[in-house]
């Protein structure tokens, strides 16, 4: 019996989710003497039996189910070309983060040191065992067609070759899209190919899959049209002769309804383009310098769609739209392999998913308050969460129904929610507040840059392009802490409010500043003094427009930092009261708290008025506030001064905004549980609604539960944000890391970009400084 007892134990630890049931993979104990036998000796040898037995458990008992390999030999390494394996490593692990942020897939890289294409399957097969998948990655051409040829023949998991199908897959969805909008059929639309690599036949393949006519094509390569005259063609090429008159590139775009070009940037002409047919489709693909430039190609034709590589034009063609969601999907029915069906599922289910309204995330990431289906807007974005849970479950049942998956999945809804669960909205807003702060980055005052942990943060805010940091304390000091931790800020400027240098400003802001305290106990020579602190020199270049947000507190007491800010920029019209707030990221999704730092003991009314700063503060990030006010007490359970108080506060924001979603007092635990809530008080408006902002009644309650969800719950904890300046002003954390630092300035900027709608940049240009800043943003 205790032998039997130690054996279930054992299979149970090792399981990684029930058969026919897709399941995020648990993480397991290891802490005691009991884990770690159960974890290897003698547990162990209880799953290696049961799989020896029936060698599917392996998918039951190891992590097989959830990992694929990302393997290629180096030979044609992006548009570096063959540079061997090592020096392709890089990209291979890149391409490891994107599967696990994307799609919550384990990879392993592997890079082999084989060119020889025969050899290369005897390596990649007798890896099978290991790996639920293989992504072939960065093999030149025609080995690449053979290798995975011969893999998806001898292998029983599912294989692609993504150079050649993800580009395909991506960018036939635009396709679907671009040919409704001009309303053209794709059996009779006239294609031009410019390139003939392995992408482009993939993509030819595709598009005919989809009813495009073979005979509908004009496909050229680096020497020319592929053409019935030529001897020089290899058996893939001669699939796509062309008979009749050797045309040239500019005369075979003549009339021409489809360019897509996969190969090397501006080999189009603005006359070629203005020769095409009546609205015309073009998808210059070449990276990083596309076919044709937009601007030169929506420059004569403003009746074209136009679709790149890149991220700073509109339809982006980007291979992260589909490998790990195909994979994601493949692997979750253990799919023998990636056939045609699943390929087309994942295609239509993209080209559908553009027409659908776009999350609010979205929107704030492009900086666009609706981004719709039209023109511009023919490929969902790299930032879109429903991605996963959209393009995964169209290809698993894709595999199913071909006949090619072997398990099924009888609950597609609970299917979805697991996949949602796999990835959380933690990890991807941060993405989003990225792309939405490099799409008009300002300037940053760091007003403690005499620290190591802000200027590495100032230096990744410089080289991601989130923003133009201005450092303040003594040069010589920071320039020795940076050469010291080997920090490269030789393009940021070092402004000293203490030197000799800054005496005529300090006059200049002290004038300023005695204008606003002259009857709040400044005199006019403590008025210029107090400019050498600098706090009070970092908040008036933000004042003066001279900044455009300041970052401090890392090593100041909060009073001391929040006061300048008070004093200096003061207060918004309408605000009587300035709130702190937490932004918390959870596994959940993003958590708004207030107040936390800024008042102990507020009034109903007070309360009601940081209610709705808060929910101001959460549209700014384009999210639709759903507010719970906490308290002890639900609904009027009691009828305590405490709890009363929540409730008025409630009444008041309600009165004040009828259209905010927003409830209370309630506890924590029913904000969060909606089948106790609805069972409950069915007549909240909360019902069925996930919460993303919590109002504690008080400031000892939420700043103990920030803390707690912080530091034991592990959320990462962006703030505090000061709420209700005239100019963002922001405070860290004693001890902040330089990943909270970099956060803090992203939402910094974003505040920025809200308050201040002027463009700096020929400001910037004017002051000389930033030399060499990313100012164009490139997404995923």
């Amino acid at each position: 019996m205790h032998k039997n007892l130690r054996r279930e134990q054992a299979l149970e630890y090792h399981a990684k989710g029930r058969p026919g049931k897709i399941e995020v993979i648990p993480t397991k104990e290891a802490k005691t003497q009991r884990d770690l036998s159960l974890a290897y000796s003698p547990g162990v040898a209880e799953p290696c039996k049961e799989i020896h037995a029936n060698p599917e458990t392996v998918y039951k008992y190891t992590a097989k189910g959830n990992l694929v390999a990302v393997i290629s030999n180096g030979t044609a390494v992006l548009g570096l070309g063959d540079i061997g394996p090592e020096a392709g490593k890089p990209v291979m692990e890149g391409k490891g983060v994107l599967f696990k942020i994307f799609a919550d897939i384990d990879v392993f890289d592997i890079e082999i040191n084989e060119k020889d294409p025969v050899k290369f399957v005897e390596i990649v097969k007798a890896l099978e065992p290991t790996f639920g998948g293989i992504n072939l990655e960065d093999i030149k051409a025609p080995e690449c067609f053979y290798i995975e040829q011969e893999l998806k023949k001898q292998l029983n998991i599912p294989v692609m070759h993504d150079d050649q199908h993800g580009t395909a897959i991506i960018s036939a969805a635009a396709l679907l899209n671009a040919l409704e909008i001009q309303e053209k059929k794709i059996e009779k639309v006239k294609f031009v190919v410019n390139g003939a690599g392995a992408a482009a036949i993939a993509c030819i393949k595709l598009y005919q899959a989809l009813g495009a006519k073979p005979e509908n094509f004009r496909v050229y390569d680096s020497k020319g049209l592929i053409h019935e005259s030529r001897n020089d063609l290899d058996e893939l090429k001669k699939e796509f002769l062309n008979t009749g008159k050797n045309l040239s590139l500019k005369e075979g775009m003549k009339d021409a309804d489809v360019f897509i070009g996969l190969s090397k940037g501006n080999v189009l002409s603005k006359e070629m383009v203005k020769s095409m047919a009546m609205r015309p489709i073009v998808f210059a693909m070449a990276n990083p310098d596309p076919e044709i430039g937009y601007e030169d190609a929506v420059e004569v034709r403003n009746d074209i769609i136009m679709a790149t590589g890149r991220s700073d034009y509109p339809n982006q063609v980007n291979n992260v739209l589909g490998f790990p969601y195909i994979f994601r999907g493949a692997l979750d029915v253990r799919a023998s392999k990636i056939n045609e069906a699943m390929k087309l599922a994942a295609v239509r289910a993209l080209a559908e998913l553009a027409k659908k309204p776009v999350p609010e995330m979205v929107n704030m990431a492009y900086n666009e308050k609706t981004i719709s289906f039209g023109p511009t807007y023919i490929i969902p974005k790299p930032v879109d969460p429903r991605l996963l849970s959209v393009v995964a479950p169209a290809v698993a049942k894709a595999a199913i129904e071909s006949g090619v998956a072997k398990t099924t999945i009888e609950d597609w809804d609970t299917y979805t929610i697991e996949l949602n669960k796999r990835l959380g909205l933690d990890n991807q807003l941060i993405r989003v507040l990225g792309n939405k702060a490099r799409r008009d980055p300002k300037r940053i005052v760091f007003a403690e840059a005499d620290n190591s942990k802000i200027l590495k943060a100032a230096q990744i805010c410089f080289d991601e392009g989130i923003g133009y940091p201005i450092l303040l304390g003594n040069e010589e000091k920071i320039k020795a802490i940076a050469a010291s931790n080997q920090i490269d800020i030789e393009s940021l400027p070092i402004i000293d409010p203490r030197s000799d240098e800054q005496e005529e400003k300090r006059k200049e802001y002290g004038n300023l500043f005695f204008q606003k305290r002259c009857r709040k106990g400044f005199n006019q020579y403590e008025s210029v003094k107090v400019m050498k602190d600098r706090n009070h020199f970092g908040c008036m270049m933000v004042d003066t427009g001279e900044a455009d947000a300041m970052i401090s507190g890392l090593t100041k007491n909060y009073p001391d930092t929040i006061r300048p800010a008070i004093q200096i920029i003061g207060v918004e019209q309408g605000v009587k009261k300035i709130a702190g707030m937490y932004l918390l990221l959870t596994k959940q999704g993003p958590l708004f708290l207030a107040d936390t730092t800024v008042n102990f003991n507020p009034t109903a009314e007070e309360l009601a008025d940081i209610t709705l700063l808060v929910a101001k503060e959460v549209k700014n990030f384009n999210i639709v506030p759903r507010i719970a006010m906490l308290s002890y007490s639900n609904f009027g359970s009691s009828d305590s001064a405490e709890a009363s108080l929540v409730a008025k506060a409630t009444q008041l924001v309600k009165e004040r905004n009828p259209g905010l979603l927003v409830d209370g007092e309630m506890q924590a635990s029913m904000a969060f549980n909606k089948e106790l809530l609805k069972e409950n008080y069915p007549f909240s408006p909360l019902v069925g609604q996930d919460i993303n902002t919590l109002i504690f009644p008080n400031l000892a309650a939420g700043n103990v539960a920030y803390n707690l969800l912080k530091d034991v719950g592990g959320a990462d904890a962006i703030g505090p944000i000061l709420l209700g300046l005239n100019k963002p002003v922001h405070i860290l954390q004693l001890g902040s890391s330089v990943r909270s630092i970099v956060n803090m300035a992203l939402v910094a900027v974003i505040d920025a970009q809200t308050k201040n709608k002027t463009n700096t940049r020929d400001a910037i240009q004017k002051s000389g400084w930033w030399k060499n800043f990313k100012s164009t943003s490139r997404d995923m």
